[in-house]
């Protein structure tokens, strides 16, 4: 057997390149294993041996994380000084050297390059086309040092490149690093190049931008000039952020102007995107249906007769006759061959879908008070913007309140009575968003309960039913906003504690009016209704003894309860809203057992139908609705507090779920207040001033997700400083 002695080697000479002759090897003195060394000794010892005897075999695993970076920077070092490198890259006149290995490990484009019997396999010299030399430089010492410096000057040739080769890390750090430079000059250019180049990534936040700042956008010249499938994919969008409906329709005729020969072919379809019913009744007669484009196009003049049919089929209760026509002589009749015929309206999910308000003007939902899993009433309050898809919370209330009435008039919120864990109250506060200075009391009701609705109806407020420790009650308050002040109203025939209430009458079928072209006037569309004029509904609710089915109406008009049709379930602290004209009543409890059971009343039928289950038995629900849908929040399932809130689609009977409140709770005041609350959306950004330069460090983890890994917060950064960053990305 050929024994060997260990050598050294002259880490010095590792410096000199592949062109320098073979390095001398120098045996190291006094350390060569000689013979004497390799006999064996007369001691014997084995570590397995004495594991196994003191019962320790388990295996340890050793694993050295500075390794892989000690590597690399090795063959970094190798390639600056050209040191066993066998390939050089050549970009317009320039080389570079590299390990064909390291290449084809890092780079998916040398991968298969090298990998398959090819020309370029076994040149040492490889000419590459179409790329920058700097950014080829940049990507290569990226493989080698897993760090490349991204700034406004090299991201578009940075970007460029990695797509070519493939490197999916850095073509993400340079979408993100571009989706910081959007403004509203840019937005469209950037869009462009994304698109160009498939940078998927860029495109859709371009997109979001664009949907975020359409306001701004529709008004630049460029915009005019965007292709068909970037404005129908703009508009059809829900979370469009607008402040009505008629800037839609305002940019979808002005693009169409800007080159009405060419794009007629594409105005049904985007017409069809705006959500006509969305629009003043006026405007949509006057300027829409008016519009020389549109009378001249079947398409578009049947989508402007199928809003009318939205808008004006409630007045009736049910849809209007196929083919029937409004008379514009007056009377509430129908006759044929008249101003306007109504076609059979659409699919019923494009219907809906165009009778839904975008996000940004649906409203807010409020959750208010209510209690959880500590058993102490909340003072806090919660905000769903829908548009942002999450709940923010809010400015507390100035007091607990559980089992609390909640409601909105006139854009403000109003929270009444309930129990603040020690006592009934009969205090109440209000909150106007628009102020943004908190909750401030309001002049306190008569009586102190709990249990309490609250509902509004033409300007005022009234506080209806409750309960304190002793008795359920049927007596029903009046707030007067503009005087603050309270006074009684007629009570119900039922005392109820834990009752529903909601408004339902003219408020929901709201009059019309049409155009008359005979008599260029707007006229007034009435017809015949079973439900004429506003009412409170009051629905369920607890006696004292058990939980009740029954419902009664309120006139206010004649100060006057009645009884109308009984639920098909019992419930009590079941939750109660409005939506297209019907009363909603979801979950609750039948005595003590909470229901995931919904039922909706027709008020011109008077009658009850049965819906779709909620995923969860919620009594104590808080209901609201918002954008065509019903949304039941938290509750209680019989064993715990939900935080848990679902949305009911009216069109396919069936509940989504939607993002949780941030703390479980029961008997909470939930209502739908028509406000916009722009909340503020900041994106942390990091960074660490150098010279005057911020510099910003990411690593780049799973999934590309940026994580900081250096760098002092400085709080927010605005949009229009990222383009004075440069971005050092590290790959883990």
């Amino acid at each position: 057997m050929k024994s060997f002695s260990f050598v050294r080697f002259d880490a010095n000479l590792l410096t000199s390149s592949l062109s320098d002759n073979t390095p001398e090897v120098e045996h190291v003195k006094g350390t060569t294993l000689d013979d004497s060394l390799m006999k064996p000794s007369t001691f014997s010892f084995s570590v397995r041996d004495a594991c196994v005897a003191a019962g320790q075999v388990d295996a340890k695993v050793f694993r050295d994380s500075e390794q892989p970076a000690t590597i690399m920077s090795h063959l970094e070092q190798f390639r600056r000084n050209q040191n066993m490198c066998d390939v050089i890259l050549e970009v317009d006149g320039h080389s570079l050297a590299a390990h064909r290995f390291v290449l084809a490990a890092a780079i998916p484009y040398f991968r298969a390059m090298f990998g398959y019997d090819v020309v370029e396999a076994k040149m040492g010299k490889i000419k590459l086309n179409d790329i920058s030399f700097e950014a080829l430089e940049a990507l290569v010492n990226f493989v080698y040092t897993s760090e490349i410096s991204i700034n406004s000057d090299n991201v578009q040739s940075l970007l460029f490149a990695a797509s070519i080769l493939q490197m999916d890390s850095v073509c993400y750090a340079c979408q993100r690093f571009m989706t910081q430079l959007l403004t509203t000059k840019n937005c469209l250019l950037i869009r462009q190049f994304a698109e160009q180049h498939n940078c998927v990534d860029l495109l859709n936040s371009s997109d979001d931008f664009a949907v975020d700042h359409f306001i701004e956008l529709r008004e630049l010249d460029e915009f005019k000039q965007i292709a068909f499938p970037h404005l129908r994919d703009l508009i059809r969008r829900s979370d469009l952020k607008i402040t009505s409906e008629e800037q839609v329709f305002e940019t979808v005729i002005e693009w169409m102007e800007a080159n009405p020969c060419e794009r007629k072919q594409h105005l049904p379809e985007l017409l069809s995107l705006v959500r006509l019913p969305q629009l003043n009744m006026q405007y949509l007669v006057e300027n829409v249906r008016q519009n020389s484009m549109i009378k001249e196009s079947r398409e578009c003049t049947d989508l402007v007769s199928e809003a009318l049919f939205v808008m004006l089929s409630p007045l009736k209760g049910t849809p209007l006759p196929i083919g029937a026509a409004i008379n514009d002589e007056g009377g509430g009749q129908y006759a044929a061959g008249t101003s306007m015929s109504i076609p059979r309206p659409l699919s019923p999910s494009s219907q809906a879908l165009r009778s839904r308000p975008r996000k940004s003007v649906a409203g807010v939902i409020f959750c208010a008070g209510g209690r959880g899993t500590g058993g102490d009433p909340f003072r806090s309050v919660e905000a769903f913007d829908c548009r942002l898809n999450r709940w923010i919370s809010i400015c507390e209330m100035t007091q607990q309140r559980r089992h609390v009435g909640v409601v909105s008039a006139l854009g403000k919120l109003f929270a009444i009575g309930g129990h603040d864990g020690m006592q009934h109250l009969a205090s109440a506060e209000m909150l106007d968003p628009r102020e943004g200075v908190g909750w401030r009391r309001v002049a306190p009701m008569r009586t102190c309960r709990r249990g309490i609705a609250a509902a509004a109806l033409d300007g005022a407020i009234y506080a209806v039913g409750g309960l304190d420790d002793t008795t359920c009650f049927s007596i029903v308050e009046r707030y007067d906003i503009e005087s603050n002040t309270w006074s009684d109203v007629a009570p119900m025939n039922v005392r109820r504690g834990g009752v529903g209430v909601s408004a339902l009458g003219e408020a929901e079928f709201i009059h019309r009016c049409f155009y008359s072209e005979a008599k260029a006037a707007f006229r007034q569309f009435a017809v015949e209704s079973t439900l004429s004029g506003k009412f409170l509904f009051a629905v369920g609710g607890n006696d004292g003894s058990s939980s009740l089915d029954s419902c009664e109406r309120y006139d206010p008009v004649l100060d006057k309860w009645k009884l109308v049709a009984k639920m098909t379930n019992r419930r009590a602290g079941a939750g109660v809203c409005v939506l297209d004209g019907a009363l909603y009543a979801l979950g609750g409890f039948d005595d003590n057992s909470p229901l995931c059971t919904c039922e909706r009343y027709d008020p011109h039928t008077d009658t009850w139908t049965q819906l779709a289950n909620m995923t969860f038995s919620r009594g104590g629900v808080g209901v609201a609705s918002m954008g065509g849908l019903v949304y039941a929040i938290g509750g209680h399932d019989g064993q715990r507090y939900l935080n848990t809130v679902e949305a009911y689609d009216p069109v396919t009977n069936s509940w989504t779920p939607v993002t949780d409140i941030k703390d479980c709770r029961a008997g909470a005041g939930v209502a739908w207040a028509d406000c916009r609350m722009e909340w503020a959306f900041h994106t942390y950004v990091t960074s660490k001033e150098i010279h005057g330069h911020g510099i910003l460090f990411f690593r780049l983890g799973p999934a590309h997700k940026l994580h900081k890994i250096r760098g002092s917060t400085t709080g927010f950064s605005k949009v229009s400083h990222v383009n004075t960053y440069t971005i050092v990305i590290r790959s883990s």
